[in-house]
């Protein structure tokens, strides 16, 4: 999916976020550059993601998840609908998630770097087996970085010399 254009983009603590609505629905969120220009809320469904953006961040648990509209297979929603599920501070590794489901590691990573809507599907939250793993198609660099600052802000750190984690 290429990303934009974006109806609305507000800074937060791991950079610019780029939100694609369709009606009140969120359909996109995107990391953007720290050069992409700002744009505010111009209507009450931007304006209910802005705030439970700035919530999140704010560790606020009190303002309601924005509804998101997902386009994929059948898999990947299967997916996307436990990611939800996982709760703040927590992780699952890639393989107890594809245990779970049905399906294999690989094919839990695969529909995770294709969630249209990080944060609000909380894809950050599913980690490898051996230590963070990759975030959104990157198995290294500022979207990894991105990966662990998430989990850092609810609390969780991963070491990198940690042969397992719970999951």
């Amino acid at each position: 999916m290429k990303p934009g254009p974006f109806d609305l983009v507000v800074d937060s603590p791991v950079g610019r976020l780029g939100v694609g609505l369709d009606g009140r629905y969120v359909r996109e969120i995107a990391f953007l550059s720290g050069h992409a220009a700002l744009r505010a809320p111009v209507d009450a469904a931007g304006r209910r993601v802005a705030a439970w953006l700035q919530a999140y961040f704010a560790c606020a648990a009190d303002v309601p998840r924005p509804e998101v509209v997902l386009s994929g297979t059948d898999y990947q929603k299967r997916v996307w609908a436990a990611l939800v599920g996982i709760a703040v501070g927590q992780v699952t590794t890639y393989g107890a998630l594809a245990q779970r489901l049905g399906g294999s590691a690989r094919a839990v990573g695969n529909a995770c770097r294709q969630n249209p809507v990080p944060i609000l599907v909380p894809c950050h939250r599913v980690v490898s087996a051996r230590g963070l793993g990759g975030f959104a198609g990157d198995s290294s660099g500022r979207l990894v970085d991105i990966k662990r600052r998430l989990l850092a802000h609810e609390g969780v750190e991963i070491c990198p010399s940690r042969p397992h984690v719970p999951g």
